[in-house]
């Protein structure tokens, strides 16, 4: 009886939970299933992106040189803090074949949804 009810709950459990996995070109390829898996889900964050305030350095075009001729100089900018509303971080954009991923199954098993990517902590 015991034996019966580890067999029946390893099975009710089994296709559940986080597995690791790798970017192929057509999918992905978990790492405790057999078979690249091409119809899958990829999360994204929707949101308020807000970003503190910072100093960028770039090269301002179009404004005339008077010394060198030029039109192009560079130039120190300080962005003050700002919200981005409506942005999305979509992490399928920056997957590539051969990235490692944390990947959930969901609905009893059946979808596959990827989380994100993972690498070294010594990288």
């Amino acid at each position: 009886m015991r034996g019966a009810m580890s067999n029946h709950s390893r099975q009710a459990v089994s296709g559940m939970g986080a597995v690791l996995g790798t970017v192929t070109s057509s999918g992905v390829k978990l790492d405790d299933f057999k078979h690249e898996v091409q119809d899958y889900l990829v999360a994204e964050f929707p949101g308020t992106l807000t970003l503190p305030e910072r100093e960028v350095v770039g090269a301002i075009s179009g404004i005339g040189d008077v010394a060198n001729g030029g039109t192009t100089s560079v130039g120190r900018f300080l962005l003050q803090e700002s919200e981005v509303e409506e942005a999305h971080w979509s992490l399928g954009k920056g997957l590539k074949p051969g990235d490692r991923v944390l990947a959930m199954r969901v609905n009893s098993g059946n979808d596959i949804v990827v989380l994100c990517k993972v690498v070294s902590a010594n990288a």
